[in-house]
């Protein structure tokens, strides 16, 4: 999750999926429209991708493990599921619920699953409250043994508005003991006295704050790039956010974490008797 765009959001799910698929068979869910998300291009996915999974029908575990696109990675393969589209289909309409996106997971067999969101954390939860409605952010937080990410650039103006965010957090009640927080730097060197800062302040509060390090070969390429050409010290702070973020998990939840709550399935049709 981030407070606003350009926040190595999808990068860090793209790195935390890495470093989870050593543990746990591993999918990445892309929620973002096709054509402001950056998954399609680093999934190489030729076509297909969510649009593929039916809507008039019951899911199959192998029609789903289908939909994906497997990525490799020195720790494991891992799923990502997308829309894989061409630029010029017509938008899927996907679900909001976070709900629903857990029934996938269930439906595919998945044992850790990455939600790379979209929406801005601090705005849905102010709307929310306005409105009276519950937000996505408490939706994504309420599912069972979730984790939150929160991303920022490690930045004066990151900081403020992640400083700003985990205010709106703190105040709508939302487990900021299990979030974990990730500083993306956008260069070389020390970060900034006010992000140091800000890290100091928010580890009271936090389960962890990580800092990723700046990466020159991500920032040209994304992650297009061969797996082999990711820094040693990048590599490093993704197992670090997965270490805490697994961390955050068992003090939360229990080590080791109990079995997760299967969806309902839906009620067979009633055959007449002959």
């Amino acid at each position: 999750m981030a407070a606003t765009g350009g926040s190595a959001r999808s990068t860090v799910a793209h790195l935390l999926a890495d470093a989870l698929a050593a543990a746990a068979d591993t999918v990445v869910f892309d929620l973002a429209p096709r054509l402001a998300s950056p998954w399609p291009a680093w999934s190489g996915i030729p076509a297909g991708g969510l649009a593929t999974l039916p809507v008039d029908q019951p899911l199959t575990r192998a029609g789903t493990r289908a939909a994906a696109v497997v990525r490799q990675a020195p720790e494991g393969d891992w799923d990502v599921l997308t829309d894989g589209r061409e630029w010029h289909a017509a938008p899927l309409t996907l679900p909001d619920e976070p709900a629903a996106w857990y029934q996938l997971a269930a439906a595919g067999g998945w044992q850790a699953v990455v939600a790379d969101t979209a929406h801005p954390v601090a705005h849905d939860l102010l709307a929310a409250r306005c409105s009276g409605s519950l937000s996505l952010t408490r939706a994504w937080c309420d599912l069972p043994f979730s984790v939150p990410v929160l991303c920022a650039p490690a930045t004066a103006d990151g900081v403020q508005a992640l400083q700003q965010a985990v205010m709106v957090l703190h105040a709508e009640g939302l487990p900021l003991q299990r979030t974990v927080v990730v500083l993306a730097s956008t260069a070389d060197g020390r970060p900034p006295a006010v992000v140091r800062a800000a890290a100091t302040m928010l580890s009271v509060r936090a389960a962890a704050v990580v800092h990723l390090p700046h990466d020159p070969d991500l920032r040209a390429h994304g992650l297009q790039a061969q797996p082999a050409r990711i820094r040693g010290r990048t590599r490093q702070a993704a197992r670090e956010v997965a270490a805490a973020v697994l961390a955050a998990a068992h003090h939360s939840f229990g080590n080791p974490l109990p079995a997760a709550p299967q969806p309902a399935p839906l009620p067979t049709a009633h055959a007449p008797a002959v």
